[in-house]
């Protein structure tokens, strides 16, 4: 399902701006970008690896270079995007690293479509869980990933995460204190479907809570393979997206980042650059929402 074998392959790694303050901070959130995925949405802004592969085969002790390379820049933490098909490689990486000495937190970014019983396997390694609940219609998510039990699945891998972890501690969005253990949830708004996020923020409040940290994200962009899909082939317009926010507001969840909405985006991947995220020449300052 992912597309890759059992060799490591990296599209991209080194200090990002661009995630949440709690994992940005100052000096950068260390993210790793995995090629191959299996979730298959045809709206991903990282098609480019997740779809086409882009990236290259590292050996073990290639891959332990490349993240101590990435420590040694300063990051806050390392932060492994889309991980799972790779968690072999990631798992040995980590030993090594808690080995050698290594405190920063150890962060799990994924998709939210995790096989819940492996998640206590993960939490043994991983210090932070910044899962996506994308979707809690059925439906849709069929339409978008062919998954129709996404919402099953994140919910209950989710309770997991949560039960391992606990909730992102400190909480501190003006990213001085960046995030040090606990789960954070993402959340992208789809064009023309307000009603699935409304659908999403309900069933998080009602299994977790108002303190359940969450990030609201405006940042769909389309794609491609987006054309010729109703609402899928343009952005988000202000009334979806003000339409959600209000009912977080509402729900009373207030551990929230939500993002500015604008027809432009400095971290909109291009991963046939060296860098591929133009903000990133910005820093914290160009990340921040």
């Amino acid at each position: 399902m992912c597309g890759e074998t059992a060799v490591c392959r990296v599209a991209h790694a080194g200090p990002h701006f661009g995630e949440e303050p709690s994992f940005s901070g100052t000096r950068g959130s260390g993210t790793i970008f995995f090629s191959g995925c299996s979730s298959h949405c045809f709206f991903c802004q990282n098609q480019q690896i997740s779809g086409e592969h882009a990236g290259r085969e590292l050996s073990p002790p290639e891959f332990l270079a490349l993240a101590e390379s990435v420590l040694a820049q300063g990051v806050h933490n390392l932060n492994f995007v889309t991980p799972d098909h790779f968690w072999p490689h990631i798992a040995a990486l980590c030993r090594e690293l808690r080995r050698r000495g290594v405190t920063v937190p150890f962060l799990y970014n994924c998709s939210g479509y995790q096989l819940p019983e492996l998640v206590p396997v993960l939490a043994e390694a991983m210090d932070i869980f910044l899962p996506d609940f994308k979707f809690a219609d059925s439906a849709l998510a069929t339409d978008c990933m062919g998954a129709a039990d996404y919402p099953a699945v994140a919910l209950a891998a989710l309770q997991r995460m949560v039960a391992e972890k606990g909730l992102l501690y400190p909480w501190d969005p003006s990213g001085e204190r960046t995030a040090e253990r606990g789960v954070l949830v993402r959340h992208l708004v789809l064009p023309g479907q307000a009603e699935n996020s409304l659908a999403v923020l309900e069933l998080l409040h009602r299994e977790f809570g108002p303190d359940l940290p969450l990030s609201v994200m405006s940042q769909y962009r389309p794609m491609p393979a987006c054309a010729g899909r109703g609402a899928f082939a343009r952005g988000v317009n202000a009334d979806e997206y003000d339409r959600v926010c209000e009912r977080v507001e509402a729900l009373g969840f207030w551990r929230v980042y939500i993002q500015e909405l604008t027809p432009e985006t400095a971290f909109l991947p291009d991963f046939t650059q060296p860098e591929p995220f133009q903000g990133n020449a910005g820093g914290a300052a160009a990340g921040a929402r």
